[in-house]
């Protein structure tokens, strides 16, 4: 069973659907203590960064996904769910989850880019990653933020995406630790082929 985690500012409802598609088992959880015999986790997001760790927290999520994290169990990151893993962000003051080492920083202005970048866009691969296959085309995914990621260590970025004349991180992994900054439960068949590594690839 594959749980989603439920703190009032996730797309649950397209998760669910994209993994019952797949015929994975999954149910939303709004109570850290009902986690303990899952097989993953999913941390889904959408809004802004302060509110989502506040309301997070106030759900009682946070050591219990420190110590999920610790013990090396599945957990899969999405939208704003990735920049939750982090520190922090310019987003906002609050400190976020801190699993990953590195900030959430602001998209720079670019002449041809405007902010929110949001669409389609194809997936730049950075380093291996149980998400995606090596040996196929790029994949196109749907994007929607006005904040990335920046590691402090780049070993953990696994994707990125083209941005005016720079990059921008798409996606990063360590471990049992993945996390998208698109959206796969929204990027057609693309995005489902991603859910579905990720789901073959859980012990």
């Amino acid at each position: 069973m594959i749980g989603v985690i439920d703190y009032g500012m996730g797309n649950l409802h397209s998760v669910e659907k994209a993994l019952h598609h797949l015929g994975a088992p999954c149910r939303r959880i709004d109570q850290a203590d009902a986690c303990g015999e899952l097989r993953a986790l999913v941390l889904p997001g959408v809004g802004a960064f302060d509110p989502a760790i506040e309301r997070l927290r106030a759900a009682g999520w946070e050591v219990p996904l420190r110590r999920w994290h610790a013990e090396g169990r599945p957990l899969l990151g999405i939208c704003l769910g990735l920049q939750l893993l982090f520190e922090g962000s310019d987003e906002g003051q609050a400190a976020g989850l801190g699993l990953l080492p590195g900030r959430v920083e602001a998209l720079p202005p670019e002449p041809q880019e405007p902010r929110p970048h949001m669409g389609w866009a194809p997936l730049l691969p950075a380093s291996a990653t149980p998400l995606l296959d090596p040996g196929a085309p790029a994949p196109w995914m749907y994007f929607v933020h006005s904040f990335a990621a920046v590691p402090r260590d780049g070993a953990c970025v696994t994707a990125r995406v083209g941005y005016g004349a720079t990059t921008a991180v798409a996606a990063v992994g360590c471990g049992a630790l993945q996390a998208v900054q698109f959206h796969p439960e929204k990027s057609g068949r693309a995005g489902l082929q991603l859910l579905q590594r990720w789901l073959d690839s859980l012990p």
